[in-house]
């Protein structure tokens, strides 16, 4: 699992391993890594132009002996200092090696642009100078290798208030920072190295963490010698409604691609007709009134994709809620919660799946606001609503109350099209049905989702069921990886 941390977390396990070590031992680990990277990037060292954006911090240091490093190389190295004071003692071993004191016109001319404007620390938008080189930095031709973090991204958070570097690569040091990993600002920082200098045994719990192909191979149910179709899991499915029955068709369909034993769906007549058409092996129950009395047992319910927001929706998902068994609440259901909160009290597992403006109304919050910071305000909704929140977007998180949020990295934006999030929905409720919780089933489902809609779309464009088929591709896919 790749974990995360906060700035603070980074700084108080660095203070603990340079009290053993002598002066300047990390920033000269730190150093070696960044000037790796860079020198694999460059591919021929010897006549390169690289340029540094320093500040005055410690991230200015680690750019400076890096760049000291290049310049013994024969790379032509020119040192941008943002403000009045610069790391005194990695200037003079750059200027010592053959580099030189530059003027912004030295950016656009580089082959390589090392960002050392900001630390881990740094939190709000960029003052002047920095805002202006970054802006620049973007704009220019050469490579751009960020040291810890993007200049402009918060390391804790990933919100990105003005301007920010733009990274082909960023080189971390010692830990994964949480603003590396959630959007915006995992937007900002291409690919990301990890340079060990040995924090591992002074690291707390993480912030967040992020699931790996091994992960998945561990957690994922798999059927045993005497498994049926009822122990690998039944699946309740409470969707789809006369104006929209391909939610139920989807939600259906990622729950049976997903691996559920059975799937009882109990729905209206208009969508029962899809769901038999495209579906007959599941189990279907037409309602004449919102009553689950008929459908059979189930081990977790999906509720609420397509289901409308009448006062017969409003009954049936009081019915669902009402039960014992997990359940996981998206789309209309959601907007029913956002009116009546009491829905959710219930001694029962809940997971909820909304994107950010659904969120919004549950919370009576601002989704550009969401948008901005969504590790907050997951957070803030697994602990006021007592639920596991798997909100979607850019980057989806996973948040349970006392838990480190789960950030998926298998996202893609070819999965920003109708309905995918009904196919999401029945896949995390057939998890459910298998055994998983409902962090376990959102993390995987959020994960397998993401990589079926990449293997579905392989560079063009998809549609919802391209990613329901893709499924079982998704599963094979990570668990032949290890298996």
């Amino acid at each position: 699992m790749k974990t995360a941390y906060t700035a603070d977390q980074i700084r108080q396990a660095e203070q603990a391993l340079m009290a053993r070590l002598p002066d300047g031992t990390l920033m000269q680990r730190a150093a070696a890594g960044l000037a790796a990277v860079c020198a694999d990037l460059l591919g021929r060292v010897y006549g390169s132009r690289v340029v540094l954006l320093t500040g005055s911090g410690d991230n200015g240091g680690d750019a400076l002996y890096a760049g000291q490093r290049l310049a013994r190389r024969g790379a032509r190295v020119g040192v941008v200092a943002a403000g009045s004071k610069t790391h005194e003692a990695g200037l003079r071993a750059l200027l010592d090696a053959g580099g030189r004191v530059a003027d912004r016109s030295a950016i656009d001319e580089a082959d390589l642009i090392i960002d050392g404007l900001v630390g881990i620390g740094a939190s709000g938008a960029l003052r002047e100078p920095y805002a202006e080189l970054a802006q620049q930095a973007a704009a220019a031709r050469g490579q751009v290798v960020a040291v810890d973090v993007p200049s402009g991204v918060d390391a804790s958070t990933g919100r990105v208030e003005g301007a920010a570097v733009r990274a082909r690569v960023t080189v971390t040091m010692g830990a994964y920072k949480t603003g590396l990993l959630v959007d915006p600002g995992a937007a900002h920082t291409g690919r990301v190295e990890l340079v060990d200098i040995g924090l591992g045994p002074y690291l707390p719990d993480p912030d967040v963490a992020a699931l790996t192909d091994a992960d998945l191979d561990v957690l994922l149910p798999r059927p045993g010698n005497e498994s049926d179709k009822y122990r690998r899991g039944v699946l309740g499915v409470a969707a789809g409604g006369d104006l929209f029955t391909g939610a139920a068709v989807l939600a259906v369909g990622g729950a049976l691609r997903g691996g559920a034993g059975m799937v009882r769906y109990a729905g209206r007549p208009a969508p029962v007709a899809q769901v038999r058409s495209h579906w007959p092996e599941s189990v279907v129950t037409e309602l004449d009134e919102p009553s689950i009395a008929r459908v059979g047992r189930v081990q977790a319910w999906v509720l609420g994709p397509g289901l409308g927001t009448d006062d017969w929706a409003h009954e049936l998902a009081a019915e669902v809620l009402a039960s014992d068994v997990p359940v996981l609440v998206d789309a209309d259901a959601l907007t029913l919660v956002a009116r009546d909160r009491s829905l959710l009290w219930r001694n029962a597992p809940v997971l909820i799946t909304p994107h950010a403006g659904e969120l919004a109304r549950l919370l009576r919050a601002d989704r550009d606001a969401i948008e901005a910071a969504r590790l907050a305000y997951a957070r803030r909704a697994a602990a006021e609503l007592g639920v596991t929140v798997l909100l979607k977007g850019s980057t989806t998180v996973v948040a349970e109350d006392a838990r480190p949020v789960r950030v998926n990295p298998t996202g893609t934006s070819w999965l920003a099209t109708g309905g995918t999030g009904d196919v999401l929905a029945g896949l995390a409720g057939a998890l459910l049905a298998q055994g998983l919780s409902c962090y376990d089933a959102a993390s995987c489902g959020a994960y397998l989702h993401g990589v079926a809609g990449r293997l579905a779309a392989e560079g063009a464009p998809l549609a919802a069921g391209d990613v329901a088929t893709a499924l079982p591709r998704a599963i094979r896919a990570v668990t032949s990886a290890i298996s």
